[in-house]
């Protein structure tokens, strides 16, 4: 899937729904939670990819653009954007479907958080290896 603004970057990663234990004081969800789900969903990209064991190294450019509420159907969607010899740098688009709040009108879906995860491919001993792409 091609982004446009209005459809989502990559492929379905993770699925999810919001819930009450993952809010702040004010109601909204965490984005730590938000940034978890994004490396759980990018992490399962990278290990198909790499073949094997993967570890997160880098988080860049994580833009949190509209907050996530409880009852939200959060999506993560993936696109590779580069494969090296040992890393494997993902970008990842959240999408949400407000199920329990939409009013008539109001998009089915829209994007609250973006930012490209970087991983490296590890043997058992947790040494970097060469990735055996797919």
């Amino acid at each position: 899937m091609a982004g446009n603004g209005t459809q989502p970057r990559g492929d379905v990663l993770l699925r999810t729904l919001a819930m009450p234990s993952d809010t702040n004081p004010n109601g909204d969800i965490f984005g730590g939670w938000i940034m978890s789900q994004m490396d759980i969903g990018g992490g399962i990209l990278a290990k198909e990819t790499a073949q094997g064991r993967v570890v997160t190294v880098a988080v860049d450019s994580i833009k949190f653009i509209q907050p996530v509420q409880v009852g939200d159907v959060l999506c993560c969607y993936g696109e590779l954007e580069h494969v090296g010899n040992t890393s494997i740098t993902i970008r990842i688009e959240v999408w949400i479907n407000p199920v329990l709040r939409r009013k008539p009108g109001d998009p089915e879906r829209f994007k609250v958080t973006e930012a490209t995860f970087t991983y490296v491919a590890i043997d058992e001993n947790g040494n970097k290896r060469p990735v055996r792409p797919v």
